[in-house]
C-alpha cells in the first residue's frame, strides 16, 4: 500500500500555479469545473491507488 505524499515535490510550484491558472483562463465557470474533473480523473488514474486517493480526498475536504 502506498502512502499519500503531501510534501512538495515540484521543481518550480509557481511554474505549475501558473500553468493551472493559464488552463483555466478565457473559461466560463461551467467549463472550469468540467476542466478541473477532467484533470482530477486524468491524475487519479495515473496515481492509481484506490487507499491514496481516497486519503486525498479525505484531505482536500478537510476545511471545507
Amino acid at each position: 500500500m502506498s502512502k499519500l505524499v503531501t510534501d512538495n515535490r515540484l521543481a518550480s510550484p509557481d511554474d505549475f500555479y501558473e500553468a493551472l491558472i493559464d488552463t483555466h483562463r478565457d473559461l466560463s465557470a461551467e467549463q472550469s469545473a468540467m476542466v478541473n474533473a477532467k484533470l482530477v480523473l486524468l491524475l487519479a488514474n495515473h496515481v492509481g491507488d484506490m487507499d491514496v486517493l481516497k486519503d486525498a480526498m479525505r484531505i482536500a475536504r478537510q476545511g471545507v
